[in-house]
C-alpha cells in the first residue's frame, strides 16, 4: 500500500461504504487497496497523483462503478478484464505511461468521456470506436502517427488529438456520425494530408490544425473549405 497509513484508508473506505465515493489521491500508493469489502458499492473512484503502475484484475469487481480517475500515476496498461466494468461511464489516465488498451473495452456501453492526453499511445485506439455513449475522447500528448480506416465507427462528439505526431487521416473520418470538433494541433500534417471529405462531407464544425506543416492561408484556401465554413457559422449563430 506504499507509504500511506492503513489506517487513513480504511476511515476512507468506511465513508465510501455509506457514500460510493472513494478518493485517494496523493497518498503515495504503490498498489491498489483491497476494495473486496465495497465491491458492490463504490461508484466513484479517485486513485489519482499516486505511485501506482498498474491495477490488479480485481478492480474490475467493482461492478456498480460509473467513474474511474487515474491521473498522473505510473500505469502502463489496464487489465484485460476492463470489459467488466459495464456500468463505467468515465475514465481519466492523464500523465501516465499507458500504450495500449484492452480489447474488451468494447464492451463499456455506457462509456462516455475517455481521457487518456500525455500517455505512450503510438496507434489510435479502434477498440473505442463503436461505443454507442462515448461523448468525449481525448488523446492529445501522445505519440499517434495516423488516424486510421475504422474512425467512422467512432461515436464521439469531440476528438482531441493535439501534439501527436499525425501525417495521415483516413478520408473514412468524414463518416463519423456525431463528430463536431475535432482537434488536429500541433502535428505533422501536410496540407495535402486533409482529406477533402472531412470538409466537404462531413458533419465536424470545428477543425483545429494550428502547428502544423503548413500556413492558415493554406488551409484556407484548399477545396472543400467553404462548404466547411458554412458549418462552422451556422453553429456560431446557434451560440449566440
Amino acid at each position: 500500500m506504499g507509504q500511506t497509513s492503513s489506517s487513513g484508508v480504511k476511515a476512507h473506505m468506511e465513508t465510501a461504504q455509506k457514500t460510493g465515493i472513494l478518493v485517494l489521491s496523493n497518498r503515495k500508493l504503490t498498489e491498489m487497496p483491497d476494495l473486496s469489502t465495497i465491491s458492490k458499492v463504490v461508484r466513484t473512484l479517485d486513485l489519482s497523483m499516486n505511485k501506482l503502475t498498474g491495477l490488479p484484475s480485481s478492480v474490475c469487481d467493482l461492478s456498480n462503478l460509473k467513474h474511474l480517475n487515474l491521473n498522473g500515476n505510473k500505469i502502463s496498461s489496464l487489465p484485460d478484464e476492463t470489459g467488466r466494468l459495464t456500468k463505467l461511464e468515465s475514465i481519466s489516465l492523464v500523465s501516465n505511461l499507458i500504450v495500449t488498451l484492452p480489447a474488451s473495452m468494447s464492451d463499456l456501453k455506457h462509456l462516455k468521456s475517455v481521457i487518456l492526453s500525455d500517455n505512450k499511445l503510438t496507434e489510435f485506439p479502434v477498440v473505442l470506436c463503436g461505443l454507442p455513449q462515448l461523448d468525449v475522447l481525448d488523446l492529445s500528448g501522445n505519440h499517434i502517427t495516423a488516424v486510421p480506416d475504422g474512425i467512422e465507427e467512432l461515436q464521439a462528439v469531440e476528438l482531441n488529438l493535439n501534439m501527436n505526431q499525425i501525417s495521415a487521416i483516413s478520408p473514412t473520418v468524414a463518416s463519423c456520425p456525431r463528430l463536431k470538433t475535432l482537434r488536429l494541433e500541433e502535428n505533422c500534417l501536410a496540407i495535402s494530408s486533409i482529406p477533402q471529405e472531412l470538409l466537404v462531407d462531413s458533419q465536424v464544425s470545428l477543425v483545429c490544425v494550428d502547428g502544423n506543416l503548413f500556413k492558415m492561408k493554406e488551409f484556407e484556401e484548399i477545396e472543400g473549405y467553404s462548404k466547411y465554413m458554412e458549418r462552422y457559422t451556422a453553429v456560431k449563430k446557434k451560440m449566440f
